[in-house]
């Protein structure tokens, strides 16, 4: 007997024992979404949400502190805060009274050419700061510690007011570590037709135009053309549909609670590593949200034949034109986000206080609308009935 596994690598299960290994490894990698990391957390990266300076005070609070309680600790800020008045960068070595250079400064070409420095990162703002941290670590992402101080926060669940507490919790290593899946996409353009000059046959070729690894969503849509997006989804090399829509979104988990709930796409657990494809206005009522799971290779393409060209949006940022014969990969990439938990009901917490997931008035009991009378003598005859009850199941367990 000869199972086949479908994966990455494409393996062959020989027999029933050798599946059953394969499924409780699968399940053991579900479960490694969650890991408490180890090590010494000294270069700590902080990002704050700009465009808002009140929160450059709390960052320069939380900057002094650390200077004072962990003068080992190399504090990582932006470049573009050096000479900021409410920082105060030269106030802070006074008043903290440490040792010259703990307070270093970063941009993105810096973190591209030390990928491997930073130890922990802290951001300051909301999901739209994490979403930042995700577009500047295109590889190798350090944890994340995010601060809720922003107007939306399903990533960012810890409360600045308690950052003292959380950070020490955090540089002992006890706080466990979500790792959120990525979507690694590359954009696909034709190369021009060239003739073999030696055998006259025609060379076809494409290149690489644009990569980006995503923590919510890629988005294809129609941008301000008139028309339909015309949108060939294919999965593992195999046509799945032609959508005829204002455009697709393909989210990760993470994802889930963004763009693609709004087009109608469902929620899904972090840790549940799997692609959401959720069209946007499509033009049939067949056509709904689909999850698949993240072994597959989705390739979403702009048809020769379209009557205009696509755009892509990558983390709602980056916007790129499609032109026709263009086309994305996506797959699960190979770096994902790691982000830390607060809690182990963070993800249900989240869902309820930031979208009210299912808050409605609880249905009344017919008692409602009784009067007083009948109500006194409805409570005597359920307590009655109650008795009853409880005394018919104490002769039988007797």
């Amino acid at each position: 007997m000869s199972l086949v596994q479908w994966d990455t690598n494409d393996r062959v299960c020989n027999d029933l024992d050798e599946l059953a290994k394969s499924i409780a490894n699968l399940q053991l990698n579900q479960k490694n979404s969650y890991v408490r990391p180890f090590g010494d957390l000294i270069k700590i990266l902080i990002v704050v949400k700009t465009g808002d300076d009140s929160l450059l005070y709390l960052a320069r609070e939380l900057v002094e502190w650390i200077l004072i309680k962990h003068p080992e600790i190399t504090l990582y800020i932006e470049d573009t805060l050096e000479d900021s008045e409410q920082l105060d960068v030269k106030a802070l070595y006074k008043d903290s009274k440490c040792k010259s250079q703990k307070i270093q400064f970063w941009n993105q070409k810096w973190i591209e050419e030390n990928p491997h420095v930073i130890d922990l990162v802290l951001t300051l703002g909301g999901d739209g700061t994490v979403l930042f941290v995700s577009s500047i670590f295109q590889n190798r992402v350090p944890p994340v510690l995010s601060f809720s101080l922003g107007s939306l926060g399903f990533l960012t669940t810890f409360t600045f007011a308690d950052f003292k507490k959380d950070i020490d919790v955090t540089l002992q290593n006890k706080l466990p570590v979500n790792v959120r899946m990525r979507l690694l996409c590359k954009v696909y353009r034709k190369l021009p037709t060239k003739v073999d000059p030696a055998t006259g046959k025609k060379i076809r070729g494409v290149k690489v135009i644009y990569s980006n690894n995503v923590l919510n969503e890629v988005t294809i849509d129609r941008g301000s053309s008139p028309f339909l997006s015309n949108l060939e989804l294919y999965g593992n090399g195999t046509l799945f549909t032609v959508a005829q829509a204002d455009g697709l979104i393909i989210a990760t988990p993470t994802g889930s609670t963004a763009y693609s709930l709004s087009a109608g796409g469902s929620l899904v657990y972090p840790n549940v590593h799997a692609m959401v494809v959720t069209p946007i206005c499509p033009n049939s009522l067949s056509f709904r949200p689909i999850i698949l799971p993240e072994t597959m290779v989705l390739q979403i393409k702009v048809p020769a034949k379209s009557r205009g060209t696509a755009w892509a949006a990558f983390d709602g940022k980056d916007k790129l034109e499609l032109q026709r014969g263009d086309y994305i990969m996506v797959a699960a990439s190979p770096f994902p986000f790691p982000t830390y938990e607060s809690s182990p009901t963070q993800y249900i917490d989240s869902i309820s206080r930031t979208l009210n997931w299912n808050l409605r008035e609880p249905q009344k009991s017919f008692s409602s609308v009784l009067s007083p009378k009948n109500l006194e003598k409805y409570n005597l005859a359920e307590s009655k009935k109650h008795t009853m009850q409880k005394s018919d199941s104490d002769v039988s367990l007797a």
